[in-house]
């Protein structure tokens, strides 16, 4: 008899939902119902695609999710939840997770339904499988070519090296990875 696969699920290839798509495409206005179809693209292909509605006229905004799962369709709510922002400008929107309840940007699919993270046993970020040997090979490749990206950055169009006359955290942590 075979063992069962060791080799996790891993969330970086997980297709994922944020927050941060629905905000910059229209889909949070307040006070407005609107809908729209999310795809997942690779190599120029479409490889799927979900009906989204979000209701953003109650006082619990939801997020009607649609879409076909081993060729069963699915359709559930996501709570929406804002707080207000601590630069005193606008709101920060949160996803409630329907498995964990918690607060969240991003919500990944795995086991046909979009959750956070932390509801999903046995799955890593593709870094965590890496053994000790190749994790420390590629901190030395970081440490050899560390001074070309910081160099890139230095130099990039509208990088802050200064503030109020004081030279900021960022470019003296940059300078120093140079030498």
């Amino acid at each position: 008899m075979s063992r069962c696969s060791t080799s996790p699920a891993l969330y970086d290839e997980m297709k994922t939902l944020r927050i941060s798509y629905l905000y910059r495409n229209n889909y949070l206005k307040l006070g407005f119902k609107t809908s729209g179809i999310i795809n997942w693209v690779s190599n120029g292909d479409v490889t799927s695609s979900i009906s989204i509605s979000v209701t953003n006229r109650s006082i619990n905004p939801f997020i009607t999710l649609e879409y076909t799962s081993n060729s069963t369709p699915i359709s559930y709510n996501v709570q929406l939840v804002s707080i207000p922002s601590n630069l005193g400008k606008g709101v920060i929107w949160y996803f409630i997770c329907p498995a964990t309840r918690k607060r969240c940007r991003k919500l990944y699919l795995c086991g046909g339904y979009f959750y956070h993270r932390t509801a999903f046993r046995g799955c890593m970020y593709e870094k965590q499988t890496y053994s000790h040997n190749t994790r420390w090979l590629g901190r030395q490749v970081d440490q050899l070519f560390g001074s070309d990206k910081a160099y890139e950055k230095i130099y990039s169009k509208y990088f802050k090296k200064t503030y109020n006359g004081r030279k900021t955290m960022r470019y003296k942590k940059l300078l120093e990875q140079q030498i």
